[in-house]
C-alpha cells in the first residue's frame, strides 16, 4: 500500500498544477473546492476498492488480462474493452500494482470532476440553491454514485473524462482544440455509440443555438460530422454487431430484445420490453427507488435518485420548451445527447446494477440544463429588482424636482 500513498501524493502534486493553472484566468474558480473534491473522490476509490475485493469486478479482468499478455503495446489497441487493455499496459509493465492501478483510474475519473466544474462555472456564473439552502454546483460535484463509478480500473473513469472534457472544449473548439479532438478520441474508443450521439448532439446543438453563426460555418459542421460518422460507423455498428447489417433498425430490434431478455434474467434484473417509452425513461433516470433497490448499493442509490428527481421536476414548467428553443448551442447539446443516450439506452438495458453505472455517463448533461435553467430565472428575477429599484430612484427624483 505504500505505493498507493506515494501515487495519492504525486496525482495531488499534478491537480496543482492543473488547478492553478485554470485558477489564474478564472475568478471564480475554487481550488479549496477542487482539493476537497480530490480526498472525496479518493474515498469512494477505498470504497469501491472494498467492494471489488467482496464482489465480481471487471476490474479484476483487466489486470489479470495484462498478467497474461505476451504482445507488445500496441497489439492491444482497439476500441471498448481493448482500449482499457491499451490505457492500462504501460502502467502494469512500470510496476503497478492492482490497487496502484485502479488509484491511477480513479485519479482519471477525479479529472472528470474537475472539466465538470469548469463546464458549470464557466458557462454559468451564477450560483443557485435548491432544497432552500444548498449550493446546487456542490451538491452535484459531491453526489455519491458519481464518484462510485468512476474510481476504479474500467471504462467508466476514462468515459466520464472524455466526455466531460468534451462538454468543456466543445463551448469554445478553436482555443480548445486539441483538448476537443483527445476527447473524441477517448469517448470513440471506449464507446463508439456514445461517440455517434455526442456528434450528433454537437452538430444539431450548434445549427440550432442562438448565437450568429453563418451559414457556411453550419454546413461545415454539418458536413464534417456526416464525414466523420460515416468513416466511423462499423465501428460505432460493431458494438451491437450490426457491421453487417442489411436492415440496421429490424436487426438493432432484434439484438435490444435479446439483450433486454439476458439482462433481466440476472438477480437484479427487471423487464422493460412491455413499457411504454416514458416509463422506460423514468427507470433509467431514476431507478431504483427503494422499493425496487436490487442491494444495499441500490438502496443508498435510491437516495440520489430521488435527489435526481425533484431536481428534474423543477424543469417541469410551461415556460422550459421556451427557455430551451432560446438557450445557447451548448445547453441544446447537452440537452440532444442527453435524450438521444438515454433513448438508446432502453432498449438494451434491463439490469439495475447496469443501469446505474450507466448513467453516470449522461446525467450531468441533465443536471447541467436544471442548474442553466435556474440560473437563467434567478437572473432574470434580478434584473426585474433591479428596473423595478431603477424606477422607483427615477420618480423620486422627478419628486424632488418638482418639489424644489
Amino acid at each position: 500500500m505504500i505505493g498507493v500513498v506515494f501515487l495519492m501524493v504525486v496525482y495531488f502534486g499534478i491537480n496543482q498544477l492543473i488547478l492553478n493553472a485554470y485558477a489564474k484566468t478564472r475568478k471564480n474558480f475554487s481550488k479549496g473546492k477542487m482539493n476537497l473534491l480530490y480526498l472525496y473522490h479518493l474515498v469512494f476509490f477505498g470504497i469501491y476498492l472494498w467492494y471489488a475485493y467482496n464482489n465480481p469486478s471487471d476490474s479484476h479482468h483487466y489486470y489479470d488480462y495484462l498478467s497474461f499478455h505476451i504482445g507488445d503495446w500496441f497489439s492491444t489497441f482497439g476500441t471498448d474493452t481493448k482500449f482499457i487493455n491499451f490505457l492500462s499496459y504501460p502502467f502494469y509493465h512500470m510496476g503497478f500494482s492492482y490497487e496502484m492501478l485502479m488509484l491511477t483510474f480513479a485519479w482519471l475519473g477525479y479529472i472528470g470532476f474537475i472539466y465538470t466544474y469548469l463546464f458549470f462555472r464557466d458557462n454559468i456564473p451564477l450560483n443557485v440553491t435548491v432544497f432552500k439552502n444548498i449550493d446546487l454546483l456542490s451538491l452535484l460535484l459531491f453526489l455519491p454514485n458519481m464518484h462510485f463509478w468512476t474510481a476504479s480500473l474500467g471504462k467508466g473513469a476514462p468515459i466520464f473524462l472524455g466526455l466531460m472534457m468534451f462538454a468543456y472544449a466543445v463551448v469554445k473548439p478553436k482555443k480548445r482544440l486539441f483538448l476537443l479532438v483527445l476527447a473524441g478520441l477517448i469517448i470513440f474508443y471506449i464507446r463508439p455509440h456514445v461517440f455517434f450521439f455526442v456528434a450528433v448532439g454537437m452538430a444539431l446543438g450548434y445549427l440550432s443555438g442562438n448565437e450568429n453563426v453563418s451559414f457556411g460555418k453550419k454546413m461545415f459542421i454539418f458536413g464534417a460530422t456526416i464525414v466523420i460518422l460515416v468513416l466511423s460507423q462499423d465501428k460505432i455498428l460493431a458494438v451491437v454487431n450490426l457491421q453487417g447489417s442489411e436492415n440496421v433498425i429490424e436487426d438493432f430490434q432484434d439484438f435490444s430484445e435479446s439483450r433486454s431478455e439476458d439482462l433481466s434474467a440476472s438477480g437484479s434484473g427487471v423487464d422493460m420490453s412491455s413499457y411504454p417509452l416514458p416509463f422506460k425513461l423514468f427507470t433509467f433516470w431514476f431507478r431504483p427507488l427503494f422499493i425496487d433497490a436490487p442491494n444495499i448499493l441500490g438502496i443508498f442509490t435510491s437516495f440520489e435518485n430521488l435527489i435526481y428527481l425533484l431536481l428534474f421536476f423543477k424543469i417541469l414548467k410551461k415556460d422550459f420548451i421556451r427557455f430551451l428553443k432560446k438557450s445557447p448551442s451548448y445547453v441544446k447539446m447537452s440537452f440532444i445527447i442527453f435524450l438521444l443516450t438515454s433513448f438508446a439506452m432502453t432498449f438494451i438495458m434491463s439490469n439495475l446494477g447496469i443501469i446505474m453505472r450507466q448513467k453516470s455517463m449522461v446525467m450531468y448533461f441533465l443536471f447541467f440544463i436544471i442548474y442553466y435553467y435556474l440560473a437563467q430565472k434567478k437572473y432574470t428575477r434580478i434584473m426585474r429588482i433591479r428596473r423595478i429599484k431603477l424606477l422607483k430612484e427615477r420618480k423620486s427624483k422627478e419628486k424632488e424636482l418638482v418639489s424644489a
